[in-house]
């Protein structure tokens, strides 16, 4: 379920650090009051990650009630972007990517020129 990521309207990573003892309506009350998002907005997913990078918790409403799932790892960890708490909305591709532990938000990003290089 969690590693497909097809069928989803849209998706959004909690940036920062989550406290995953949180319940369907703790991370629901996140959701609304801090990121200004719909909790019930269906076919969207709202994924959140602790301090330690191996679990994840994933959000849904799916019209008639919630879908809380949780990820453990065995081996390895997600790349999490921890450098804001905001909610970030991702792509299916972005979410492919993170579910291979693959970085989502690349550190260093490649900038365009605004003038080519002198090569005389």
């Amino acid at each position: 379920m969690l590693n497909d990521g097809t069928g989803f309207k849209k998706i959004y990573l909690a940036m920062g650090f989550t406290d995953l003892r949180r319940g369907i309506d703790g991370l629901a009350n996140i959701v609304r009051f801090h990121f200004r998002l719909d909790s019930y907005d269906k076919n969207t997913l709202f994924l959140f990650c602790g301090r330690r990078s191996d679990r994840i918790k994933a959000l849904l409403w799916e019209g008639d009630g919630f879908l809380l799932l949780y990820k453990r790892l065995d081996n390895g960890a997600f790349h999490w972007p921890r450098s804001a708490d905001e909610a970030l909305e991702i792509s299916e591709e972005q979410y492919r990517m993170l579910m291979q532990g693959l970085e989502v938000v690349a550190k260093h990003p490649i900038r365009a020129l605004e003038e080519p290089p002198d090569l005389m």
